[in-house]
């Protein structure tokens, strides 16, 4: 999977090649799709979530430029992949899920595999976590509309965001940089992600 999905696509960040090969996918999804965890594809996992493609995850964190001593918030917690992988390259990773459901089962899961600097909550992550930030670094794993201003509030001075924006169907990834009040957005590839829901996301669809 690293070699022919991430490398030859031009993600040779070395630490995000090490956490994602440190990272055992097939922990992650359900049981019948185990033999198919390491497609080149993004895997249903219940409820209209699904796990991102592998080349999605590697391209989001090596974006995100995480160093060791930093915090990260991650939004869509889904079954706690990205938030794993992500987990190897930060101190501290805070992950929102805004289905009650999902959120107890990954934050059991990844308790059982020991991911200790993982906390999962439940709630509008739209919103963000006003209460725990500053963020180093925030990672959207859902399409929204536009990015949500609570979680640009959030993001410390130098902070980076990653976070597909675009209509249902399609969006763009890009990556915001705070520098002071001002936020710098840069284009880095089309993506298609399932819907982010919440206050300042698609709030017509139904939050289950």
């Amino acid at each position: 999977m690293i070699e022919t999905q991430i490398e030859r696509r031009g993600v040779r960040d070395a630490r995000v090649l090490a956490a994602m090969r440190a990272v055992p996918r097939h922990a992650f999804v359900p049981a019948d799709l185990r033999l198919q965890a390491y497609d080149d594809a993004p895997l249903p996992i219940g409820d209209g979530q699904t796990i991102s493609q592998p080349y999605m995850v590697a391209a989001m964190t090596a974006a995100l430029q995480v160093a060791e001593n930093e915090r990260v918030l991650e939004v869509g917690a889904g079954c706690g992949y990205q938030a794993a992988v992500l987990s190897k390259l930060g101190r501290e990773v805070v992950t929102l899920e805004y289905r009650a459901e999902l959120a107890s089962g990954t934050a059991k899961r990844l308790a059982e595999m020991r991911y200790d600097n993982i906390h999962v909550h439940c709630g509008d992550g739209t919103l963000g976590l006003p209460e725990m930030a500053p963020f180093d670094a925030i990672l959207v794993a859902a399409g929204a509309p536009a990015p949500p201003p609570p979680l640009l509030a959030q993001l410390a001075e130098g902070g980076r965001m990653v976070i597909p924006v675009g209509t249902l169907e399609n969006q763009e990834l890009q990556l915001i940089e705070r520098k002071g009040d001002m936020f710098q957005t840069t284009v880095l590839d089309s993506c298609r992600f399932v819907p982010l829901i919440g206050a300042h996301g698609w709030k017509d669809l139904p939050l289950r």
